[in-house]
Parts: structure tokens; C-alpha cells; sequence
């Protein structure tokens, strides 16, 4: 597997973007729309924190963190990143993922997914991506079960959360045989007239 390298992928007018503190106040607002700092399973920050979120996430080893576009407007809409990546495993991990509430239940997570997965394997030459989530947040849990990944098993008092308690973490992956069958699902949902 190649290494990921900052890269900018779009599709059907959400564009994902390497993140930088340029994006400082369309996160801030992003994370606004909902107050989404206040849900305890989450890794948005509060507004005050923002910045150094940033930072954080540019610092991390393995890390490497996008801002989600509307290419409509230029509105910073969330973010996500490829994480725990390990190229000599041929494997990296999609998290710290989260959007303005405003556009939960749209096709925005889809597309984000569609064009991390399709550059994962296609480009980077991934084996497994894997996901891992909050076992309370169930809605993260369906999202990712829709997209067709395997749920691995769940880490029992595997972190702490925000309010010091700690959580499971419930895994999830996907293999490269099983993503040819995946990508022509995403396709279908976002209404692509190929898989590629």
C-alpha cells in the first residue's frame, strides 16, 4: 500500500480537502449547527478549542485529516480523516468523522465514504479499512453497517470518553474483495452511472 499523501477528492458536489487552521471558522459554525460538542461520544471540539483541534489532528502520527466542502456555498460542512494507518499491514481506519447536524440523513456521509473508500483501494492500493465507534452511538454504528462493512467485535473499556467515562469500542472492516460489490452499492445510492 502507498503511503497517504494530502490529496483533494470531490464528487457530486462535496469536496474533501486536506484540513488546515484555514478552516478554523467554517468548522467552528459546522460544529454549531447541533452543538455537536455536547454529544459525549463524539471528538468535535468546542468552538473555543478549535484551533488547536486543528492542530491536534495535523500533529497525530498516521493521521491524515480532510475538511468536508459544499462546493455549492464553500461552506465547511464537517470533517474526517484516514487514521491508524499502516501501510506494511496495507491497512488505514476512516474516523473522526462528524458533520453539521443540518446535513445528518443527506448524502453527504455516502459521498464522503464513497470517495475515501475508492481512494483507499483503488489508488492506495488498501487490503482493510476499518472503522471503530463509540458502542452508544448507535447511529454511527448503522451508518457504517450500510455501507457494507463486517462488524469485527467490540473492545471492551477500550477509552475514555469526553465526561471521563469510558467506553467499548465496537470494530468494523472491509476487505478489498469485498469492496467491488460495496462500490457499485455507494454507486447506485449516489446515483453514479458507473462504479468508477
Amino acid at each position: 500500500m502507498k503511503t497517504p499523501q494530502p490529496v483533494t477528492l470531490s464528487l457530486n458536489g462535496i469536496r474533501l480537502e486536506p484540513l488546515g487552521l484555514q478552516h478554523e471558522a467554517g468548522l467552528r459554525e459546522a460544529a454549531a449547527d447541533g452543538e455537536l460538542w455536547g454529544l459525549v461520544f463524539t471528538s468535535v471540539p468546542e468552538p473555543q478549542d478549535t484551533a488547536a483541534y486543528i492542530r491536534q489532528a495535523l500533529a497525530t502520527e498516521n493521521r491524515l485529516a480532510f475538511a468536508v466542502i459544499d462546493e455549492h456555498n464553500g461552506q465547511v460542512i464537517g470533517s474526517t480523516s484516514y487514521h491508524d494507518i499502516i501501510v506494511n499491514a496495507e491497512r488505514l481506519e476512516i474516523g473522526y468523522t462528524w458533520y453539521a447536524k443540518s446535513r445528518w440523513r443527506s448524502a453527504v456521509n455516502t459521498t464522503c465514504k464513497y470517495l475515501l473508500l475508492s481512494h483507499a483501494f483503488d489508488t492506495l492500493g488498501a487490503q482493510t479499512v476499518g472503522w471503530r465507534t463509540d458502542n452508544l452511538n448507535i447511529r454511527s454504528q448503522q451508518a457504517i453497517e450500510r455501507l457494507g462493512a463486517k462488524k469485527d467485535g467490540v473492545i471492551r473499556g477500550q477509552q475514555q470518553r469526553r465526561d471521563g467515562s469510558v467506553r467499548d469500542t465496537v470494530m468494523y472492516s472491509l476487505i478489498r474483495a469485498e469492496w467491488p460489490q460495496v462500490k457499485t452499492a455507494l454507486a447506485a445510492r449516489l446515483g453514479l452511472t458507473s462504479a468508477d
